[in-house]
Parts: structure tokens; sequence; C-alpha cells
């Protein structure tokens, strides 16, 4: 049985097998017409580029996930198109330099490190991020993909972030918690360079550290419709529809392919 030790491995892989299979092409001269042969180069090309664009799409979303880890907003901001979308918590923000900044540099930045870049001594927000289905529009410029993210966050009792300075001053036990939600996301190729136009993120479920899933209170998030821009200076510019559901509800995020064995799509019900 093959195995690989990472999602680079069989991207090397395969990216050596589409050139082994161009090389071929191109001394297959011989027995092959003109025609034919760049007709078999063509393909050998688009082929090779899929997995180039695949490769790019992954290593995006993978460094979205680092800058995230360390609170670095302003990186994250410079990986959206410029009409660029984020779809969080009950809302879309829309435009880079609109309402992608107001939610990470407005929002999160003074909200998790009080304004400062970068991580903040004591404070934990770690994005795995996993499971990446990944699709490239035929002609290139296009893409979506979809991946799990899987979080460990909170506060240490020494944290110096306004999370821990707020658990403090109230007197409770440090913030902790785990989360897990998938992405849903669009993706587009400006001047050769791919960037984030819809980062789609739809959290599944929250839970309290110390007791775990099992016990977590019905409206540990609070899942009301958000007051929007510019009556909320920090809020999103539309509601997300339907409203978004957290666990113990349970909801299905739609998939941006069908299956790939009998190429319906899934269509599934909620039991």
């Amino acid at each position: 049985m093959n195995t690989f030790k990472s999602t680079s491995d069989f991207f090397r892989i395969n990216l050596w097998g589409a050139v082994a299979a161009l090389s071929i092409a191109l001394i297959m001269t011989a027995s092959c017409s003109n025609k034919d042969l760049a007709e078999k180069v063509e393909q050998m090309s688009d082929r090779l580029g899929i997995l180039e664009d695949t490769q790019a799409i992954r290593n995006l979303h993978y460094a979205y996930g680092y800058y995230i880890d360390k609170c670095l907003y302003e990186d994250v901001v410079d990986l959206f198109a410029e009409d660029g979308e984020v779809h969080f918590a009950g809302g879309i923000y829309r435009g880079k330099n609109e309402g992608v900044r107001r939610l990470y540099v407005e929002s999160f930045l003074m909200g998790f490190t009080g304004g400062k870049p970068g991580p903040v001594q004591g404070f934990l927000l770690d994005h795995l991020q996993m499971q990446d289905v990944i699709h490239v529009a035929p002609d290139g410029k296009t893409a979506n993909a979809r991946f799990r993210a899987f979080m460990q966050a909170g506060a240490h009792v020494t944290s110096k972030s306004p999370m821990g300075e707020a658990d403090r001053k109230e007197n409770r036990e440090p913030t902790q918690w785990w989360e897990g939600g998938i992405y849903e996301n669009s993706y587009v190729k400006e001047d050769g360079v791919w960037k984030i136009k819809i980062l789609n993120y739809n959290p599944l479920w929250h839970a309290d550290y110390k007791n775990g899933w099992a016990h977590t209170k019905v409206g540990y998030i609070p899942t009301d419709p958000p007051k929007l821009y510019p009556e909320n200076p920090l809020g999103p510019d539309a509601p997300i529809e339907p409203a978004w559901v957290l666990w113990p509800e349970t909801s299905i995020v739609p998939f941006h392919y069908n299956n790939p064995v009998t190429g319906k799509p899934l269509i599934m019900e909620k039991r």
C-alpha cells in the first residue's frame, strides 16, 4: 500500500508524474503527427497547471491559518482580492479594505490583542486546517475549496491579553474553549496570484474546555442576527440567510462538488 508522509509528498509525486508524462509526449514525435503531439503536450500542460494551482490554493489557505493563529490580521487582509468577502458569525463582510478590514483589524485586532499586531503573552488561538478538497475551474482562473478547522483557544492565568485581563477583573476562571467548523471558500487568480475571493467559515460547534462538548450550554455562543454596519461600527454589511445554528443543533454545510464516484450532487437531510 502506498503511503504519503504529507500532502506535499503527494503533490510532488503527482507533479513528477505529470512531468514524466509530458516528457514522454515530447519524445513521441516519431510516432505522432505534429497535431497529435501538440494536443498531447497541451493536455499534459493543463494537467500540470491544475496541480500547481491546487498546491498554491492549499498554501494560501494554510498561510491564512498560520497568520490568524498569531493575530497577524494585517497579513490576513492582504490575502484577499479587492472585492473579497468574509462570511462569519451570521454576517457578510464585503470588500478587502472595507468589511474584511473591519472584521480582522478593527474588531479582532482590538478585541484579542488590544490593537497590537502579533501574538500576546498567554493568549492561545490555534486554527488547525485540514481535510482539503480543492477544485480548480478548467480555465484556471477560479477555484473552490472545502477545509475543516479545529481550534483550541483561550487565555493563560497570567495572560496580558484583553481576554486574560477581563477574566481577572471579573474574578472568573480563565476562558478556554474548543471549536470546530467548515470552510467552503472561493478563490480567484489575479495577475498570476491566487487570492481569497470568499472566505466562508461555518462554525459547527463550540465547547468549554473544562466541561467538554457533551455539556455545552445551548446558546453558548449567541446566534442572533447581528446588527449591521453602520449601525454597528464593527458589524457586517449583510446578514447570512438562513440563520446559522450551533451544537447541539446540527446542520450540513453545502458541498461545492458532486459525489466523486456517482457524479450526483449530495443531498442530505437532517435527522
